[in-house]
């Protein structure tokens, strides 16, 4: 059995072998439109691997665990087994021989209508070694049983036991600039987020990226260049940001290609999408290609149109009101209590941990197609990203309204 497919293969667009992101991403290719192409690894190949390591009573015993202490030990034992036990020969023959800078995750979980899972899993770029490579195999692996990825788990209700892990294995997009793409919003527009270089600071937050409205026919309806930020250390020895300036990373030919790409898309999948993509000295690629979630504009309470607001980039579903509680960083996050406003600098992942008691976000940081946003709109949680100086102007504990859809904050003063 060959645990190893191109993804030019018919055989890489079954989902359930090898998960939707894959199965999509292939899917792309065999409708022509351009991706980076490369292999998909069957996740069977990672159900075998847990046999081989005898792993597979700790996975059960997750899910089945009389208390959190007992289940984060089982966690532990399939996360460490996983990372440090050898991989079986037949598979590691079959992996030495598509050896590329990439590994990504694709579980059969990820990427689905109602649990995208976005940003909960491991990608590695720039593998230089076959010794890296296998380890970004066997971490991908064990990203399904990470802390965040298990909390996730069990707000959907799902046993990581009960699933697999396949993987996307290819070569690197040297980017010049990369970002997001929406088919469709609350207006029946399309949204393209971008910033210079690889994708990573779009989707994990770390940057304003521009922020271009289309109509359908991929005119430009208007834009906003977006801001890059210099990362320095905060008093708890994580990250903190300095603004400096960007410069538009497309233009109208760029922004027309990618929104004949979203449609494409839309009419592949028969549904509405969120793209992520980059651009090469060859042209722009499309990288992944997941449900999107349209909400219906809100319609505001008068009460608050006539109070101070912030304008940013919208997560794209809700309408929430509560105290304004600013955190600077993530290692603040135990201060937001159920039914504050979190206002922070980085929309990054870790939010999602505050998703259950929060009544909305604001970050300085971040845009629509950011994987934070893909999981607000997936839990209708309203968001503003890219709200600019929003830590500084919304005083702690006032009352806050988001308007997740217009991207716009308004504030009481006190």
């Amino acid at each position: 059995m060959s645990f190893v497919i191109p993804l030019r293969d018919k055989q890489a667009a079954d989902a359930a072998r090898f998960g939707a992101k894959a199965a999509r991403l292939a899917a792309l290719g065999h409708a022509g439109l351009p991706t980076p192409g490369g292999f998909c690894v069957d996740a069977q190949a990672y159900r075998l691997q847990l046999a081989h390591l005898g792993l597979e009573e700790a996975a059960r015993g997750v899910f089945a665990a009389e208390d959190r202490p007992q289940a984060r030990r089982h966690a532990l034992s399939v996360k460490l087994g996983l990372m440090t036990g050898k991989i079986f020969p037949a598979l590691r023959e079959d992996l030495l021989k598509i050896f590329n800078p990439v590994v990504r995750s694709s579980a059969l979980v990820e990427d689905n209508a109602g649990a995208s899972f976005a940003g909960q899993f491991q990608s590695y770029l720039g593998l230089e070694s076959e010794a890296d490579f296998l380890t970004a195999v066997c971490a991908c692996w064990a990203a399904l049983w990470s802390t965040r990825a298990l909390r996730y788990f069990a707000t959907c209700g799902l046993d990581p036991a009960a699933t697999g892990m396949g993987l996307i294995v290819q070569p690197l997009v040297q980017a010049r600039c990369a970002g997001g793409g929406l088919s469709r919003t609350a207006d029946g527009d399309m949204l393209v987020n971008a910033a210079a270089g690889p994708g990573s600071s779009v989707a994990q937050g770390e940057v304003v990226p521009d922020r271009y409205v289309l109509d359908r026919a991929g005119a430009l309806k208007e834009s906003t260049v977006g801001t890059n930020y210099h990362s320095m250390g905060c008093k708890h020895g994580r990250r903190a940001f300095s603004r400096l300036l960007a410069a538009p990373a497309l233009d109208a030919e760029q922004l027309g290609e990618l929104a004949l790409q979203m449609r494409k898309a839309e009419e592949i999948f028969q549904h509405p999408v969120e793209i992520e993509w980059a651009q090469d000295e060859t042209g722009i690629k499309l990288l992944q290609a997941r449900p999107l979630n349209v909400a219906e504009a809100p319609v505001p309470d008068e009460i608050w149109l006539k109070h101070p607001r912030l304008s940013g980039h919208p997560g794209g579903a809700g309408w929430g009101t509560g105290r304004a509680r600013i955190v600077s960083c993530e290692c603040e996050l135990e201060r937001v209590a159920p039914g504050d406003v979190l206002v922070t600098t980085v929309a990054g992942p870790a939010l999602s941990d505050v998703f259950h008691r929060v009544a909305g976000i604001v970050a300085e940081l971040g845009g629509s197609t950011s994987h934070l946003a893909s999981l607000a709109r997936e839990r209708g949680i309203p968001m503003v990203l890219g709200a600019m100086d929003a830590t500084r102007r919304i005083p702690d504990g006032a009352m806050v309204a988001v308007d997740g859809v217009a991207g716009v904050v308004r504030w009481m003063r006190a």
